[in-house]
């Protein structure tokens, strides 16, 4: 009988997984809301230049 789906198999398998330390998870988090941010001002940039063009050629308020 395959012992992966037993409550032993489970723990077994647990406890071979590599379980990130705090640091790891810390600049993870850092590098994720870095992204997020140069991506947030990137597309408000891009949102600016398209209404300044399309002001421009009389389409925008």
């Amino acid at each position: 009988m395959d012992k992966t789906f037993s409550w032993s198999g489970i723990k077994k398998e647990a406890k071979r997984v590599r379980w990130p330390s705090r640091k790891d998870v810390t600049e993870d988090t850092i590098e994720v809301l870095g992204f997020t941010a140069f991506f947030a001002v990137f597309f408000v940039f891009c949102d600016f230049i398209v209404a300044a063009i399309l002001r421009v050629i009389g389409i925008g308020a």
